[in-house]
């Protein structure tokens, strides 16, 4: 056992581990983080599921495959004749892992000049008082004031369709494809489901998704969730609610799948089956309740300000209550290691925005239409069409809309949801106007450049007051 002893100890590096452990050292706390994900070179890495095999390599690959369709079908109309498209899959996937490589390394350079110990291996809360101990693989035991748990999660498994890492593969798997399925299946149409669905789709597969919710993207506003199926469905992707699958093994002519679907039995064989069925904390070898800590639905409880039911011990991420999304447990991160610090940060969950990044792009931040209406919230409402939009008209990206819902009296906005072009970009707005307490008539009488996307967003404020200009 060292003699030293951390400020902060964060287990995971993750974007909430990594994140936190950068910030604390920037406050100047004694900081370490330790890690058990290792690259194809066993090489210990930071980043997490997100950098490592989630968020960025998907984009990767979900803009190289975009860049085919530009190719086959919209180049044409500005007047450049490409010919037979032929795409390598190698070298995209080559372009993929450059970008990850670039990342990764980063994070280690950012380690470095934060001064944060950067530690290998799995980790195990040995104890927890005014000195936590964690063992880390090797029998190596680590001291610190403070613990920051940002494990994670991993991907859900269903024994109806089990994982082989071949045939039947989880989102790693999905990314790593060395050719195109001819006939892919894809059991659940949430982010996941659709973004790879979007990948191998545009690279040529026949995309066939499976959803047991008998609504399309019920998270979603119903107007961007119902626009969204027609365009995906003229994309060429099969998606299917109320689909429920009962069996799915692999077979000398592929995945042999068997679903429920209104009382009638349904099947079909695909080339490859992914399943994206959401994920669910990990909490493997963390002795947490061996030491005392609260878990609540498979997650560490905490409270407001992600401390665990010990003073000492936080819990950040994938790993808590709330959505799953990298940006959310970023946020948490430099809030748990401020408040180590002595500040005072708060985070206000109802602004954190959701992205899907399909083609066109969906976004939200706050309330849907829906939610309002249960809880009996009197509203109005303002949507501006991209069809309308100058920008977008140049640019080819006309499909998608603006939509913003505001409170009847105060007008303060509630909600913002966009379906279109950049919309991954344009919610930061709405998401900045909700955490800054705007009216939708602040957004309204607010220069918006010209010609520009952002143009739509502000027309939609526009809107909420019957007043927009270009519709």
């Amino acid at each position: 056992m060292s003699d030293k002893i951390y400020d902060v100890l964060v287990i995971g590096g993750g974007p909430g581990g990594y994140v936190a452990a950068i910030r604390a050292a920037q406050l100047g706390l004694a900081t370490a983080c330790v890690d058990q994900w290792k690259n194809a070179k066993g090489k210990t890495v930071y980043g997490g599921t997100c950098l490592n095999v989630g968020c960025i390599p998907s984009k990767a690959l979900l803009e190289s495959s975009y860049n085919v369709v530009r190719a086959q079908e919209h180049f044409a109309a500005h007047g450049i004749n490409t010919g037979t498209v032929k795409v390598d899959l190698s070298v995209m996937q080559k372009r993929k892992e450059k970008i990850v490589d670039t990342l990764v390394t980063g994070i280690s350079g950012l380690f470095k000049k934060n001064k944060v110990d950067a530690l290998s291996g799995t980790a195990s809360l040995k104890s927890i008082g005014d000195i936590c101990e964690v063992t880390i693989a090797g029998g190596e035991t680590v001291r610190a004031k403070n613990v920051i748990i940002a494990t994670g999660s991993v991907s859900r498994n269903v024994a109806a369709a089990a994982v082989d890492g071949k045939n039947i593969v989880d989102n790693i798997g999905a990314l790593n494809f060395s050719s195109v399925p001819k006939k892919l299946g894809i059991i659940g149409a949430g982010v996941i489901g659709l973004e790879l669905g979007s990948v191998w789709r545009r690279l040529g597969s026949e995309v066939h998704i499976l959803e047991a919710l008998p609504n399309f993207l019920e998270a979603a506003d119903k107007d961007i969730a119902t626009e969204a199926a027609k365009i995906f469905k003229k994309q060429g992707l099969q998606i299917e609610t109320g689909a429920m699958v009962t069996n799915a093994k692999s077979t000398a002519k592929g995945v042999a799948v068997e679903w429920d679907k209104d009382g009638k039995k349904e099947k079909a064989t695909f080339d490859k089956l992914i399943l994206a069925i959401g994920r669910v904390p990990y909490t493997e070898g963390l002795n947490a309740e061996g030491v005392g800590l609260e878990i609540e639905n498979g997650r560490l409880k905490v409270d407001e300000h992600c401390r665990t039911s010990h003073r000492n011990v936080f819990a950040i991420g994938d790993v808590v209550r709330g959505p799953m999304l990298a940006h959310k447990a970023e946020d948490e991160g430099s809030l748990v290691a401020e408040l180590i610090a002595g500040q005072k940060p708060e985070i206000e969950y109802d602004n954190i925005p959701w992205v899907i990044y399909t083609h066109p792009e969906i976004a939200w931040v706050g309330k849907t239409e829906q939610q309002l209406t249960a809880a009996g919230v009197n509203y109005r409402k303002g949507a501006f069409p991209f069809i309308a939009n100058g920008r977008a008209r140049g640019l080819g990206e006309t499909e998608g809309m603006v939509k913003m819902l505001a409170d009847a009296e105060s007008d303060r906005i509630l909600g913002v949801h966009i379906l279109g072009a950049g919309a991954s970009d344009l919610i930061a707005e709405g998401a900045l106007a909700m955490e800054m307490v705007c009216a939708s008539e602040d957004v309204a009488r607010t220069c918006h450049a010209h010609p520009t996307l952002a143009e739509a967003f502000r027309e939609a404020a526009l809107a909420v007051d019957g007043r927009a200009i270009h519709i």
